[in-house]
């Protein structure tokens, strides 16, 4: 007998809808239980886009307001007692995505409109923060209890524009003003929960609610959104091994191969690996292991912000940060690192407590991947299919241990596609290295440092170790004399795998590369 087909709630962001319609959940609800008995009334969470923010906040809408029906068989059932139905104000700012002032205004009165029908309006009340006070007053006076109040989201409506000095300067001062009244009506407020990608430090719109608290880094919080390995392993024992079934292996191959792509977030330090999981899900219910969270949009102001801080593609993973650089304001940011951080590029993969130091990397290969194929158009002016195909022939060279071909194919890549105006410098080329061998999955690292000095790129298959050193307009002899001159693989022996030197020219001039020498 066929087993009934799961259901998985992908773009399903209502608690009810997922708990009525029998979709597959999670269960939060002990770190909601929490969340809303802590010392702290006004809390904010920060997690990038796509990992569970929406489907947390539209939970505790149906936890405040008495919906005790959709708690069964979840750990609330057991924890609450009183199922208090409070009246909710429920704002979800992502519609507000890509406006000017003036649909931004109209946006925050639409939303208003639907609560002043069920709690009426008072006439004077005419700009949107004397409208959201008077509503929650009302609410407070006509239920007899203290109000929720939900926003999901908070930053949607700036976060495109965190690189335009004047439109942010605007949409800020509309946001923070319909912000203000949550301070002046904390009598009549009995909670309020905020989600957004960036710190509210960082968009400095909460200037007068100087009580919220940020639990995004709290260890106790730390699988709040997300899912964790142990939450796959008894919550979605089945799931694995339908998946598994379905490629073919078994169910530890596919949690080794589910690991290795969409694996590998950490919020705070210690915490449990977090899985990515809107990937997660999609790879489950389309039964296949594919880049899903990267295929859902990369963020415009994201590329905008990397070519702003000329930050290199080589830089992006294994950096370090100290503790305080997680709260910069973004209008005033020095540094990317927070923002690669709060989007989910980079994540915490250790942190040294004697000098308070996180070291932050790319979290898995479903994020690298997709990183570097949306940089590469930047490297390399050509169509994303030719790229694509040409980087699926050199991996097959690659993984051959055929350099020699990889190095051919790549030359005549680069001849056919039209001209980079960035191409008179040894470092473009480093850096279109990196790229192309990052696509190919295998470990690459450019600029190593060894005691006799840097390698330019190195690259490491399951079988080989290469190390490569690039010249612009030189000759390949004389590359492969500055490795031979530095004895570059004698600092590589350690790694156990045979060494094998690569000298590559590139001509200018013909924007590809010129000559090339392989020794082992």
């Amino acid at each position: 007998m066929e087993t009934l087909q799961r259901l998985y709630p992908i773009g399903i962001q209502t608690f009810s809808k997922i708990r009525e319609g029998n979709y597959l959940y999670i269960d939060k609800t002990e770190y909601i239980y929490q969340m809303t008995h802590s010392a702290s009334s006004y809390v904010f969470l920060s997690r990038p886009r796509r990992f569970g923010k929406s489907l947390l906040t539209s939970t505790l809408h149906s936890y405040f307001s008495g919906r005790k029906d959709l708690f069964q068989g979840l750990a609330m059932e057991r924890l609450e007692k009183e199922w208090i139905e409070y009246p909710v104000l429920h704002f979800d700012m992502s519609t507000a995505k890509h406006v000017g002032k003036d649909e931004l205004i109209s946006e925050l009165e639409r939303k208003l409109t639907t609560y002043e029908r069920i709690y009426g309006r008072n006439e004077e009340d005419i700009y949107v923060n004397q409208r959201l006070q008077g509503l929650i007053e009302r609410a407070y006076k006509q239920t007899g209890r203290q109000v929720v109040v939900l926003i999901d989201e908070y930053d949607a409506p700036l976060l495109d524009v965190v690189h335009e000095k004047e439109n942010l300067g605007v949409l800020r001062n509309i946001m923070r003003n319909f912000y203000s009244p949550l301070k002046a009506c904390d009598p009549y407020l009995k909670y309020v929960f905020l989600t957004g990608i960036t710190k509210f430090s960082q968009l400095s719109i909460f200037s007068e609610l100087n009580n919220i608290e940020n639990i995004s880094m709290d260890e106790s919080y730390a699988a709040i959104c997300g899912i964790s390995e142990g939450e796959i392993r008894s919550q979605m024992k089945e799931d694995v091994e339908r998946l598994a079934a379905k490629l073919n292996i078994s169910s530890e191959e596919v949690l080794l191969k589910l690991k290795e792509n969409y694996d590998g977030y950490h919020f705070t330090y210690p915490s449990p690996d977090i899985y990515n999981p809107f990937s997660l899900l999609m790879s489950m219910a389309k039964g296949k292991i594919d880049s899903y969270w990267f295929g859902s949009g990369t963020p415009t102001y994201l590329i905008k912000m990397l070519e702003k801080f000329g930050v290199e593609p080589s830089e992006i993973g294994n950096n370090h940060a100290e503790v305080s650089a997680f709260d910069a304001p973004t209008e005033t940011m020095t540094d990317i690192i927070p923002l690669l951080y709060q989007s989910g590029y980079i994540t915490i993969k250790d942190y040294d407590e004697s000098i308070d130091l996180y070291t932050l990397d790319i979290p898995n290969k479903e994020v690298r991947l997709g990183l570097m194929k949306s940089l590469l158009p930047n490297y390399v002016a050509s169509k994303t299919r030719e790229t694509t195909t040409m980087v699926a022939y050199l991996s097959r060279d690659i993984r051959n241990d055929d350099m020699d071909s990889a190095l051919r194919r790549l030359q005549t890549f680069l001849s056919t596609i039209p001209y980079c105006d960035n191409t008179r410098y040894e470092g473009h080329y480093q850096q279109m290295f990196y790229i192309i061998f990052s696509l190919l999955g295998s470990f690459v690292d450019v600029e190593v440092r060894t005691p006799r000095g840097r390698v330019d790129v190195v690259l490491r298959t399951k079988t080989t170790l290469y190390v490569m050193e690039l010249k612009l307009d030189k000759t390949a002899g004389e590359a492969m004399e500055q490795i031979n001159l530095k004895n570059y693989p004698e600092s590589f022996a350690l790694c156990g795998l045979p060494v094998v030197k690569v000298a590559i020219n590139f001509d200018s001039e013909r924007g590809t590369i010129g000559d090339w020498m392989i020794e082992k």
